[in-house]
């Protein structure tokens, strides 16, 4: 860790020089503190942030018009999906329908709080539960991988089946719940997705079956955008989200219990968060819930620094379970965690193909059909500008394993 006491920072957040794609200014403020800036100029909170939600609201229930449901949103029984739940039927008067994919790992709280909730405010549910020895075989396989992304098959898994519920109802809305002030956004080069990615690695590393899981294929994806005309949006994006506030809201509003930490209701990203991406690839996702709650005013950084300084808790017993329901002995284990880096361009993805069809997603993207996350990282961004696997792609090395550059393998 000496190596990196030196190391340049940012003096807004505690991004420092071991994020990919880094830059300061003369002021020493990064890259990624500017780009929010930027980000709340695009998405306004205050009065011009309920206009623009209270006008897209109003596009939602004329679309809605005939049909059972105006909007899809995907419920976790976190905070994020429980607050927009409340939003969208209680302040807006929407018709929601909830949807779920189940990964075989939700805590138990996760599933009293997506109860309560569903109760409370009489919210239909479309749930998916994916077979468990199949969903076994593939976060297997992404282990002997060596990849970062274990939980790729689920998110993946996640979109398609709010697209799923929509295109099944006719709803031609999906709310997200994803909120820039108060979770950031991941720098490339951390992590990269798409189903293309979860079927190869899955075919190298696994038996290459796959039928339960729902898949996000471009052909699918493109039918649901440009048939079903089923778009995407972020209402978080356009008010100051206090995540503080709306925990305790929600506790005394709805009995909604918080589960101890950023994506800990899933025991799965809880393992991924809380142990494989920190002790493997040195990669700490609470840089960057940290940096952006200071950039919001709702995190001061001395406080941020002296968080981010304990360690992360984790529970051993999950470790047990994951090793057990996948099929890990201790020795395999030890190999899996001491394996060689890998990096998502060794392996088949759509990513070239999104590269091609740039001037496509950057139509979809000023219609609303996909964000700006994904048009900047997927089409506007290279390969080699996503940071190939080295030590510096990650944001603290770890102990045990190692890094190995990848082949240029990457076929859309």
């Amino acid at each position: 860790m000496a190596a990196f006491e030196t190391l340049q920072e940012c003096v807004r957040c505690i991004y420092d020089a071991t994020i990919p794609r880094i830059s300061f200014d003369a002021d020493g403020v990064c890259c990624y503190c500017r780009q929010y800036e930027e980000m709340e100029c695009d998405y306004p909170a205050g009065a011009a942030g309920r206009d623009i939600l209270a006008a897209t609201v109003a596009q939602m229930k004329q679309d809605g018009r005939g049909r059972q449901y105006d909007v899809v949103i995907g419920v976790s029984g976190g905070c994020d999906s429980s607050y927009m739940l409340h939003l969208a039927k209680k302040q807006y008067g929407l018709r929601v329908l909830a949807a779920h994919f189940d990964n075989t790992y939700n805590s138990r709280i996760a599933v009293e709080n997506i109860q309560r909730i569903l109760e409370a405010l009489d919210i239909d549910l479309y749930t998916h539960v994916v077979d468990n020895e199949e969903y076994q075989r593939i976060y297997r396989s992404f282990f002997l991988a060596s990849v970062p992304e274990i939980d790729t098959p689920t998110d993946i898994a996640l979109a398609a089946v709010h697209y799923m519920a929509a295109a099944k109802h006719g709803v031609k809305w999906i709310w997200e719940g994803h909120s820039f002030r108060t979770e950031g956004i991941s720098p490339p080069g951390w992590f990269y997705m798409d189903s293309k990615y979860v079927r190869t690695i899955h075919s190298k590393y696994g038996d290459g079956r796959i039928r339960t899981l729902p898949e996000l294929t471009l052909p699918r994806w493109m039918k649901w955008m440009a048939v079903d005309k089923i778009r995407k949006f972020r209402p978080l994006y356009y008010f100051d989200y206090d995540k503080e506030g709306t925990k305790r809201f929600l506790a005394d509003t709805y009995g909604w219990q918080w589960y101890g930490g950023h994506h800990m209701e899933n025991r799965s990203a809880y393992f991924a968060n809380n142990y494989y991406l920190v002790r493997k690839f040195g990669i700490d996702l609470r840089y960057s819930e940290f940096s952006a709650l200071i950039r919001a005013g709702q995190l001061t950084r001395s406080h941020a620094v002296a968080r981010i300084a304990e360690q992360k808790p984790f529970d051993e017993g999950i470790l047990a379970e994951i090793k057990q329901r996948v099929g890990f002995s201790d020795a395999e284990w030890e190999r899996v965690m001491c394996a060689p880096l890998s990096h998502y361009t060794r392996h088949r993805t759509y990513k070239q193909t999104f590269e091609r069809l740039r001037p496509l997603f950057l139509m979809l993207y000023k219609m609303g059909y996909v964000t700006r996350s994904f048009y900047h990282k997927y089409c506007v961004l290279k390969d080699d500008q996503m940071v190939a696997i080295r030590p510096s792609c990650y944001l603290r090395q770890p102990s045990g394993a190692t890094a190995s550059e990848p082949a240029a393998e990457s076929v859309a």
